[in-house]
């Protein structure tokens, strides 16, 4: 099962590598990491979805938690948060199915943020979920290429 850790570090040189070190040591994967600053700017906030049983998570947690850097480290699974990716897709276009593709870019709130004679690039946000169905649906347009963003996630207010 996919686990979204939220992870508060020290805002250091060499923070990042340790914890992708200490994943890498032990054989864990890591599906996505992002991190960036809090509202406190020596405080980072590293959001990572991983997979694995209950055991294995706890696993992760106890090692994450034994990192000089490391502040708080919170699984956010099964807790109420609020989780959002970015996704830039570009995707092969003809005259004809331009407008196929702005509607299912409107349909999950995104921008068409480039168009060329051959290809559109589009941006859309939301939870991971949304993000899986809008490459679903623009698969059969052909897709150039694609960047996501790792999930970002916190928990929602009590």
């Amino acid at each position: 099962m996919k686990h979204i850790i939220s992870v508060l570090v020290e805002n250091k040189f060499g923070a990042l590598n340790r914890v992708s070190s200490m994943f890498s040591a032990r054989g864990y994967n890591i599906n996505s990491i992002s991190i960036g600053e809090t509202e406190t700017p020596e405080v980072s906030r590293m959001t990572i979805v991983t997979e694995g049983d209950e055991k294995i998570i706890d696993q992760i947690i106890k090692q994450l938690n034994r990192i000089i850097d490391i502040i708080k480290v919170v699984d956010l699974t099964n807790t109420k948060m609020v989780a959002r990716e970015l996704l830039l897709i570009s995707v092969f276009c003809q005259k004809g199915t331009r407008s196929e593709i702005v509607d299912i870019c409107e349909i999950f709130q995104g921008k068409v943020v480039d168009i060329t004679h051959n290809t559109m690039s589009l941006e859309i946000t939301g939870p991971p979920e949304k993000i899986n169905a809008a490459i679903e649906l623009l698969l059969p347009y052909g897709i150039k290429e694609v960047a996501r963003s790792g999930t970002v996630a916190m928990k929602r207010g009590e």
